[in-house]
């Protein structure tokens, strides 16, 4: 193996990604099949993961290491027995990455919906991040398997987004949850990881911020004057971060999050 290859191939590991058919999650997929890994998609239907698994094969990605599953990831049974049937079919399992999450419609304050609150919170949160965790955590516990966990935390895990209130604050915790599993999981060789996209264009937020001619919303706008790199992010430039905390090259890093936001973050004036 080349230098390079030691520190980022990811040949050998075998990563399962929740969210597998969205736009960011189908990139991460790619980059790590191209590196080296085997794939598992999880998701809430099969036949979006089988058309993900189709545009990945058609991208020069090998069918043999992607496999899907349909799971609903609020529900433990199933992720306890879904990971049972991943397992047995791709071998042991040592990446996860908790790609499920979105929003809602944008509402003030007074106009907030409880129940649709609680089920973005669940979604982002447990389902998102959680659950997951808590039993693949398990399952790297029980066989002394060293491993990786890739949370997608937000730019609203820093600063809320105006009228996303629950989607701001589930984000917020997949930040704080990322700390304090990197903590807990270190004694059993688990690190624990966040990537913080900033804007990418991508299947739930593209109406929000482009028109159906492809200009830019007010919303649209407003993103890119506080983003210094003056654009939304393309999905691939994620790839190069998702792939460096979980490849032997971050050994040493967990409980770190880390923001792909053309300087978003950066903004002042």
């Amino acid at each position: 193996m080349s230098y390079i290859d030691k520190l980022f191939s990811l040949s050998g590991h075998t990563a399962v990604i929740t969210g597998g058919g969205g736009v960011l999650c189908g990139a991460i997929a790619e980059a790590y099949l191209k590196a080296g890994a085997k794939v598992i998609l999880w998701g809430r239907t099969i036949k979006t993961l089988d058309n993900r698994k189709q545009e990945l094969t058609q991208k020069g990605c090998e069918p043999k290491n992607i496999f899907c599953f349909e799971v609903n990831l609020m529900d433990e049974v199933q992720i306890i027995q879904t990971l049972r049937d991943s397992v047995a079919v791709a071998g042991p399992a040592d990446i996860l990455v908790n790609g499920v999450g979105g929003s809602s419609k944008r509402l003030p304050l007074i106009d907030t919906d409880i129940a649709e609150y609680e089920r973005v919170i669940k979604l982002n949160l447990l389902g998102g991040c959680l659950l997951p965790s808590k039993h693949f955590s398990r399952y790297w516990i029980e066989n002394k398997m060293p491993a990786s966990i890739l949370n997608i935390a937000s730019m609203a895990s820093y600063n809320p987004l105006s009228g996303a209130y629950a989607y701001s604050a589930a984000k917020a915790a997949v930040e704080n949850h990322t700390r304090a599993m990197a903590k807990e999981l270190a004694p059993h060789h688990i690190r624990v990881n966040a990537v913080a996209p900033g804007f990418f264009l991508g299947k739930q937020n593209r109406s929000l911020l482009t028109d159906d001619d492809g200009n830019l919303t007010e919303r649209g706008r407003n993103i890119i004057s506080r983003t210094p790199f003056g654009r939304f992010g393309r999905a691939e430039e994620l790839c190069g971060t998702a792939i460096f905390l979980v490849a032997p090259a971050a050994g040493f890093v967990s409980g770190a999050t880390i923001p792909v936001d053309g300087a978003y973050l950066c903004d002042n004036i």
